[in-house]
């Protein structure tokens, strides 16, 4: 069973602000390895206060959507978090999806073309300072070549386990085998020991990216095609609400993490076991709020 701590996934919801900041301080306290902020309640915003309210924890985006700023203005920023925190910023960035697009008043394009003409924007922005290691999210193959070729890094989210081994390999051996090149993925967890509650909790979290056509094609790819196939249909007839009950176990154990402590962190180990080198676990409660969850990571992650 694995000693080793993951990193955290944390989000600065409107009215928990300062606990959230509070909250930090706490998990770079107990020796967790990483903190890394979702675009949902601006992750950028909770990085500048992260870089002064802690001290030695590395931290950064996971992601920052590359369509809502110019390439420009997040250069200016992401260097200033990077210079003042001592290098411990990491820059994650993404097309994120369609929906939280649509929110933002804003379109998307071509995910390729349009994550390589912003990062060459971004590299080039002139007289910003130096700037942070630049960290591509990534599905597919194609994605994740183009993370191996111009990125610091890549993080997956709600990957699956079983896949991660052929998604790896896409990237150069040279590249693959850095430790210095970042392999991160955000990982849904519910710590209980009523698994199937905690299963619901991770089926609900998840029901909304298998909405998504990018993940089921991802899923698909991953093994998942009767699973996909009959959300699909799910969705073509308006019977959202079956969702759920059609991501199936196998799938959910693949993607996931729930269940008690010691099934949590036999889970992590093999998680780092097919490649991952930076788990980032995403906290839900089969009980309570987000402070709850985090009280039981905290429980989890004791020794």
């Amino acid at each position: 069973m694995t000693q080793r701590k993951p990193a955290l996934s944390l989000v600065a919801v409107p009215g928990r602000r300062k606990a959230t900041l509070e909250l930090a301080t706490e998990i770079e306290r107990r020796g967790f390895t990483g903190i890394y902020c979702p675009s949902m309640a601006d992750g950028m915003a909770l990085c500048e206060a992260l870089a002064f309210v802690t001290e030695t924890i590395p931290f950064g985006t996971s992601i920052a959507p590359i369509y809502t700023r110019p390439p420009l203005d997040y250069a200016q920023n992401a260097s200033f978090i990077h210079e003042v925190s001592g290098g411990r910023f990491s820059f994650g960035i993404g097309v994120s999806h369609a929906p939280s697009m649509r929110r933002m008043g804003k379109t998307g394009g071509k995910p390729l073309s349009d994550t390589r003409d912003f990062v060459a924007a971004y590299l080039d922005a002139p007289r910003v300072g130096e700037k942070p290691p630049l960290i591509l999210a990534a599905l597919r193959q194609k994605m994740i070549a183009l993370a191996g070729e111009i990125g610091n890094g890549l993080v997956f989210a709600n990957g699956a386990r079983s896949h991660m081994k052929q998604s790896l390999n896409v990237l150069p051996e040279g590249v693959r085998k850095d430790e210095i090149f970042t392999i991160a993925n955000m990982i849904p967890t519910c710590i209980s020991d009523d698994i199937e509650a905690a299963k619901a909790v991770n089926r609900r979290t998840l029901t909304s990216y298998a909405m998504l056509p990018n993940y089921r094609n991802y899923w698909k790819e991953a093994g998942y095609e009767a699973e996909m196939t009959a959300i699909e249909a799910a969705i073509d007839t308006g019977d959202n609400a079956r969702i759920p009950a059609l991501l199936s176990d196998r799938w959910l154990a693949d993607t996931t993490l729930f269940g008690p402590v010691a099934q949590i962190r036999n889970g992590l180990d093999a998680w780092y076991d097919a490649g991952i080198r930076t788990p980032i676990l995403v906290p839900s409660s089969a009980v309570g709020n987000q402070m709850k969850a985090f009280e039981e990571m905290f429980a989890a992650f004791e020794t």
